[in-house]
């Protein structure tokens, strides 16, 4: 009997593989020469060549214009991702905020708007609001020379199809927010019709962003806090975001650290938001905002020392069975967490030290560390869009 074979890819398809492969590698080097390129890729040089030469005419990649000599042989050519064309429109959507960011091929933010706005309010309201903060930036990136080859959106809560499950601190509940961003970005930018919207919660493109723009030596497997009014979390493993079989695995705000604690808005008692959350520290010091309470920290005021020093245990309570259970290399923390570190961190690294059962937590005091700066959810959202664009070149020219 003949055994059924595999169909063979086409000479179009490998080709357009090929670009991706190429395009991928020259943006993970940020400089290097098609030699380098053939040498990384397994390709010859020749076809490198071929590759470099349309994504070069496609706007992908620019040639630096200086030669680089890393190998034997004549020296090369450098090339680099475009700062112009493609890039990733990034919005996020917070309870306190709108921030609308857009990255360009080389990684660099190029726009960032954020507008401070209570946005407890009904959904099309927000997400039209979000709209004209993302039409503002599109206006001033068609100057730069730069094309949005999608957008994409952070929001706070449960979030699958492109439709917010639930979203208790914006008090959302089964909202198409993909689709009502879309229709209202449209309708103040006709030019952006059509174009993809992705979605997805804000502590998972929070976790992207580290996981995308984090400083040197960024683990490929740790847990990502970010708190905000509330408590998100993100897990990655081996660089890929651990999204669970429904997409919601990552939701650390809502495990219950006390069964007797305050009722949370998502109908639970005692959520590690309850104590670790920005509007649970602000609410138990009196504190305007976040500075305020650092501030009075510093100060040695006893209502913040005593709030943080809370928030740190519940945070380390939390964290153990996270960590005992997932064994990640590191525990990032983001958000208003970072101006916070030096309150927090010592009673979370007692409560990890205590609770980890395999003793190794207190060897590696770089496994609790701040997420690095400028790595917050519309960057990740960005990010997200330049993935697909480095996945498959060819779908975003026009």
């Amino acid at each position: 009997m003949n055994q059924p074979t595999e169909p063979k890819a086409d000479k179009a398809g490998v080709r357009r593989h090929n670009l991706s492969l190429v395009l991928r590698t020259v943006h993970d080097a940020g400089e290097t020469t098609r030699a380098a390129v053939a040498a990384r890729v397994g390709l010859t040089r020749p076809a490198v060549s071929s590759l470099v030469e349309q994504l070069l005419d496609l706007g992908f990649l620019v040639e630096s214009g200086k030669t680089f000599s890393g190998q034997a042989g004549r020296p090369g050519t450098v090339l680099k991702p475009a700062g112009t064309g493609p890039a990733g429109l990034g919005v996020e959507i917070n309870v306190a905020y709108v921030s609308v960011c857009l990255v360009d091929l080389t990684g660099t933010d190029r726009i960032r708007r954020t507008v401070r706005v209570d946005n407890r309010a009904a959904a099309p309201e927000v997400l039209d609001r979000a709209a004209r903060v993302a039409a503002e930036a599109l206006a001033e990136a068609e100057a730069l020379g730069l094309s949005p080859a999608g957008a994409a959106l952070a929001l706070p809560g449960l979030i699958s199809g492109g439709t917010v499950r639930q979203a208790p601190n914006l008090g959302w509940h089964d909202t198409p927010a993909e689709r009502l961003f879309g229709d209202a970005l449209a309708a103040l930018r006709p030019g952006a019709h059509g174009l993809p919207v992705a979605s997805d919660n804000e502590a998972n493109m929070a976790a992207l962003a580290e996981l995308r723009f984090g400083a040197a030596g960024t683990p490929r497997t740790f847990l990502h806090l970010t708190g905000e009014t509330g408590v998100g979390g993100a897990v990655v493993v081996h660089g890929e975001l651990l999204r669970g079989a429904h997409g919601f695995a990552g939701e650390i705000g809502h495990l219950v650290v006390d069964a007797e604690g305050p009722r949370c808005r998502c109908g639970s008692r005692g959520c590690l938001e309850q104590y670790a959350g920005q509007a649970a520290l602000l609410g138990a010091t009196g504190a305007a905002d976040v500075d305020d309470l650092a501030a009075r920290a510093e100060r040695a005021d006893p209502r913040a020392l005593a709030a943080l020093a809370e928030a740190g245990r519940m945070l380390g309570r939390a964290l153990s069975g996270a960590v005992n259970l997932l064994d990640p290399e590191a525990v990032v923390l983001g958000g208003i967490y970072p101006r916070l570190m030096p309150w927090l961190a010592p009673a979370v690294t007692a409560e990890l030290a205590e609770r980890v059962v395999s003793g190794l937590w207190p060897a590696d005091a770089l496994r609790l560390r701040a997420a690095s700066p400028a790595t917050d959810a519309a960057r990740g959202a960005a990010a997200l869009v330049l993935h697909d664009v480095l996945a498959d070149p060819l779908a975003h020219t026009r």
